[in-house]
């Protein structure tokens, strides 16, 4: 795809306000964040990030869908979800640089938005205020996950 650089913008901020993490934000803030994002055309098939991979950016699925994949103690891959639209993934990887701790990869043909962890570093730099209400909803994306994975453990415990 090739857009001038202020349709690219608006596109990626149209994008971003239909993402639930980004939707509590007003738009105009979603518009002076949106140059610290990307967005990644993924082919079915194609991996989005291996697990064990540094962990330099963070994705939305805008379109398409993803399984996510982590290999058992046998090293069998194991899929363990598969998501669409509005799902975020990597979050872990803007917030610490670590490695990945699952794979990603694409189920047919996806768009993707994506920001990497220097693009967050820098948001947090120059817009500070939105940079923090990105962070708590990312922070909350992944406490509401948390809470659910620990749910469904206890379940299969039981």
């Amino acid at each position: 795809m090739v857009f001038h650089h202020s349709a690219l913008l608006n596109e990626i901020s149209d994008m971003l306000i239909e993402c639930k993490l980004f939707s509590h934000l007003p738009y105009a803030e979603v518009e002076t964040v949106s140059s610290h994002f990307g967005i990644l055309e993924i082919k079915k098939g194609e991996t989005i990030f291996k697990e064990g991979d540094d962990g330099t950016f963070m994705c939305i699925v805008y379109s398409g869908r993803v399984s996510i994949i982590k290999s058992d103690q046998n090293g069998r891959a194991v899929v363990m979800a598969s998501e669409g639209a509005g799902h975020t993934l990597g979050e872990m990887a803007v917030l610490d640089g670590e490695r990945r701790s699952a794979s990603c990869v694409a189920e047919n043909d996806c768009v993707l938005v994506t920001l990497s962890r220097k693009a967050m570093d820098e948001m947090l730099e120059t817009h500070s205020h939105i940079g923090a209400k990105i962070l708590r909803a990312i922070a909350v994306s992944l406490s509401r996950r948390m809470r659910m994975t620990t749910g469904k453990l206890v379940d299969y415990e039981d």
